[in-house]
């Protein structure tokens, strides 16, 4: 069957959470208390543990081959505009976007503004702190990184949503 990279992306944590619900459901019921006296057998929760196990084996295949079926979309594709294959953006993505936290924190500051503990611990002496570039440079490079954060991003979205992959399982 053929998937978008997005629709695969959403079969992949459908099946992981089918696997989980089925671990779960082991942890459950593949032990169980009985009170003195009772009857086990009335207490018994329905569990087959050889069913169980091959249910797991067969999700974790599958898990398997989608995950590989990603993981070959994303080296095999380039996303149009930035002459990167997927796996390269989901990479260049993260460090924009510490790139452009860490250039807000550096707009934000005035170029000269007082420390927080204003007074020091020897007398009345007020500690400045002054910003040791250009601020309207930081803030041209902030907009800079903000505008190719949001077109990776937008880029992205466009291939994963439109190209597709198939996928045998």
């Amino acid at each position: 069957m053929r998937y978008t990279s997005s629709e695969a992306n959403k079969l992949l944590r459908r099946l992981n959470e089918e696997r989980d619900a089925l671990l779960a459901k082991e942890q459950k019921s593949s032990t169980f208390l009985a009170a003195m006296g009772e009857d086990p057998e009335t207490v018994r929760p329905e569990y087959e543990y050889q069913s169980t196990q091959e249910a797991l084996n067969r999700l974790d295949e599958k898990i398997r081959t989608v995950k590989h079926a990603i993981n070959a979309f994303n080296l095999e594709h380039v996303v149009l505009g930035f002459d990167m294959t997927i796996d390269q953006m989901l990479i260049y993505i993260p460090q924009l976007t510490a790139k452009k936290q860490k250039l807000a924190r550096m707009k934000d500051r005035l170029p000269k503004q007082r420390e927080r503990d204003a007074f020091n611990h020897s007398g009345n002496i007020i500690d400045y702190s002054y910003a040791n570039y250009e601020l309207a440079a930081v803030e041209a490079d902030y907009e800079a990184v903000s505008d190719a954060l949001s077109k990776a991003q937008t880029a992205l979205d466009v291939l994963n949503n439109t190209e597709t992959m198939e996928i045998v399982i």
